[in-house]
């Protein structure tokens, strides 16, 4: 019995394999192949095609401004005991806007006026008396020494005349300084004291806006600035004064750039402004370039094209010898600067190849950097549709799914890319015909 059960023992553990291996197989048969990635989502846009302009058009925002202000303010301290203006009320040159109280000043006038009386007694006894001493004098009738003293006495008498006179116009000036006039037509801006306060010498009474030119003013952006120029035309839109655009041009532009802002003061004269525009109205401005063009010798330039579409090893980047420039009609587009990747010290940007939305690093030449954009000359086609962010979590040939920028819309200048210039139309289009005018 007992050899009967180590048989079957045996049997037992000889059968377990086989019946393991099988349901491994069986369980082979039936395993699913994994499921393929699904593409990247990546914010994406296309470029648009040039608009025809020389150049990218300069947007900033702008305030609408007296081209000439001053603050108000008595030369002499005191208690103000008149105030005649408001907070925009409008004046005339030689207007008594203020007053001081003046009763110590009255005093010293007429103290003033007293001591220049006394002096101009003095001043003619002293006269008579010289007169006298010179004809006796002549005659022989007095000594010279005692002629002398009544020139002396004279001399004296004047001199204390002439004293008296200047302090008498300077206490006239004190009274006068009492009360504060409009030097120039304009408008009451501020209101700085009130009735029954006592102010100091120099101390802001009122705001004063000029009559006459009115200004808007930007702060233009370092890389913008070589675009501006004295006497360049912009276009000026407010939003209180809607349906309506007003020429201006640039007056003046700040040579040293705010220590705070970094930004340079532009000026700008507002053409037939009309009553619509009053001053603080807050509006938008558009440039067009002073000078538009390629690069200049104080322009940074960087990077270089690539042929047209990908070989068949992938992307890849020549060497400024051997470069090509894009097939097409290249223009200069203006795409966000947070397109721009930089492939070690070249910049490039990701092109979504349209045949199969996969990736392609394509370098690019940049004119110029600013604030939020960056202006590209040569890499781009119309129509090409390039990542707009998250340019490092990408890579070459990878999957993608492009989606549009957040509010995106067909008048959103500033949600994708957009062009700067058509410059070289005719030109482009040539060689476009001449190179077989496809590109992939």
């Amino acid at each position: 019995m007992t050899i009967q059960l180590i048989r079957a023992g045996f049997r037992v553990l000889r059968a377990a394999p086989l019946a393991i291996f099988a349901v491994s197989v069986l369980g082979a048969c039936h395993r699913q192949e994994p499921a393929a990635a699904a593409p990247a989502i990546v914010v994406a846009a296309p470029v648009a095609a040039p608009g025809g302009s020389a150049d990218e058009t300069m947007r900033y925002p702008v305030e609408a401004a007296a081209r000439y202000s001053n603050v108000m303010s008595f030369r002499v301290a005191g208690k103000l005991i008149e105030r005649n203006v408001r907070l925009g009320d409008a004046v005339h040159k030689g207007q008594v806007i203020a007053r001081l109280d003046a009763v110590d000043a009255q005093k010293q006038a007429v103290s003033a006026e007293a001591a220049f009386d006394a002096a101009e007694h003095r001043w003619a006894f002293a006269k008579q008396q010289l007169d006298r001493d010179q004809a006796q004098f002549a005659q022989n009738l007095i000594a010279a020494n005692q002629l002398e003293q009544t020139q002396d006495a004279y001399a004296a008498a004047l001199a204390g005349r002439e004293e008296s006179a200047a302090q008498r116009v300077v206490a006239q000036n004190t009274l006068q300084y009492n009360t504060l006039i409009a030097d120039h037509d304009g408008v009451i801006t501020s209101e700085n004291a009130d009735t029954g306060q006592v102010v100091s010498a120099g101390q802001a009474v009122y705001g004063l806006a000029w009559s006459g030119d009115t200004d808007v003013v930007l702060d233009a952006a370092a890389g913008d600035l070589g675009r501006i120029a004295v006497g360049q035309t912009a276009s000026i839109a407010f939003p209180a004064v809607p349906g309506r655009r007003f020429e201006a041009h640039v007056r003046e532009v700040a040579p040293a750039a705010d220590p705070q802002s970094r930004t340079y003061r532009v000026k700008l004269t507002l053409m037939h402004p009309g009553a619509a525009v009053r001053l603080g109205m807050t509006g938008d401005a558009e440039l067009s370039p002073a000078s538009a063009g390629g690069p200049t010798s104080g322009e940074w330039t960087t990077g270089d094209t690539t042929t047209g579409g990908p070989s068949a090893a992938g992307p890849t980047t020549p060497s400024p010898a051997t470069a090509n420039p894009v097939a097409g009609a290249p223009g200069t587009f203006s795409i966000p600067a947070t397109a721009i990747f930089h492939n070690g010290s070249r910049p490039a940007v990701w092109v979504i190849r349209a045949n199969d939305s996969t990736l392609e690093l394509r370098p690019v030449t940049v004119r110029s950097y600013g604030e939020r954009s960056a202006v590209v000359t040569q890499g781009l086609r119309d129509g090409d549709s390039i990542v707009l962010a998250g340019v490092h979590t990408v890579f070459a040939g990878e999957h993608v799914k492009p989606v549009k920028p957040l509010f995106a819309g067909e008048d959103e200048n500033d949600a994708g890319p957009k062009a700067a210039t058509n410059q070289g139309g005719a030109t482009n289009a040539a060689r476009s015909s001449a190179n077989g005018g496809a590109a992939p």
